[in-house]
């Protein structure tokens, strides 16, 4: 029985050549009364991690600004809409990275169990010197910076969930494309509704974003208080780049929501 829930969408038209800059034609952000499936329609919280302290991870902190935002929503938002959709018919699924602790979740070997292994991996070009040397130029200098990176690295070493975002025993963990899609095959699933960080990188091109389910035809929206994004120093005062990732989302394949609709009109 479908929900009709209060919708952003973005109107990419028209472009009116009469302007100075033609994109200024575009109608720009909207918002609409639509229909959700609740049937079909998880919620998936993904990359929810614990990150530390920035006493404990500093060269962390200084490559990932946005962290304490993260952990911002983890302790003040999460909380209270996890409550409300386990309390709720709606699924929630979990999607963690690969080398992440996940042999002490329940949930993980639910997935397996439905899934199986992973019959596609990509294979890899080989590399050589003159690659190797880019790569390390990047890692010194792009990102994540060279004094920064043993911090990184122990910090990630023994990545686990978030305290606030940690599974229930039989919520399904899934940490690639192909399990995901499996899951969703297996449930009948052809909407996900996204939260966790960060819509405009993991969630965009990461194994189990939007990109890769797009394009096995799954509708994926992102609701607007549960995410943040990677900003840069041109944009980190505004948070551009969350407007632009929740922008792009809309573009490529689904909706944004607000927190406060899909609790009062899909969880209750």
């Amino acid at each position: 029985m479908e929900k009709i829930i209060p919708t952003w969408y973005y109107q990419q038209f028209d472009a009116d050549y009469n302007l100075e800059y033609p994109g200024e034609g575009y109608g720009g952000w909207k918002k609409t009364n639509l229909p959700i499936n609740p049937d079909k329609t998880p919620i998936v919280l993904m990359h929810a991690w614990d990150t530390g302290t920035p006493e404990e991870y500093p060269g962390w902190y200084r490559a990932v600004e946005y962290l304490p935002r993260a952990k911002y929503i983890c302790d003040n938002l999460l909380p209270g809409f996890l409550k409300k959709v386990r309390s709720s018919n709606i699924k929630l699924f979990h999607v963690a990275s690969s080398n992440q602790i996940l042999e002490k979740y329940p949930g993980y070997f639910k997935t397996l169990e439905i899934c199986g292994e992973d019959k596609y991996k990509y294979e890899q070009i080989e590399s050589d010197e003159t690659i190797e040397k880019l790569r390390r130029f990047r890692s010194d200098n792009v990102f994540v910076g060279t004094h920064n990176k043993k911090d990184v690295q122990r910090g990630q070493k023994y990545l686990d969930f978030y305290p606030t975002a940690r599974p229930l025993d039989d919520e399904e963990i899934a940490c690639t494309s192909e399990q995901l899609f499996k899951l969703c095959k297996h449930y009948n699933i052809n909407h996900l509704i996204y939260t966790g960080f960060a819509i405009n990188a993991c969630l965009t091109v990461s194994p189990g974003g939007f990109v890769d389910m797009s394009r096995h035809g799954i509708m994926c929206s992102a609701i607007r208080q549960l995410v943040t994004a990677v900003e840069n120093k041109e944009s980190c005062r505004s948070e551009a780049h969350k407007d632009y990732g929740l922008w792009y989302i809309t573009i490529l394949s689904g909706f944004v929501y607000d927190m406060e609709d899909i609790e009062k009109y899909l969880l209750e």
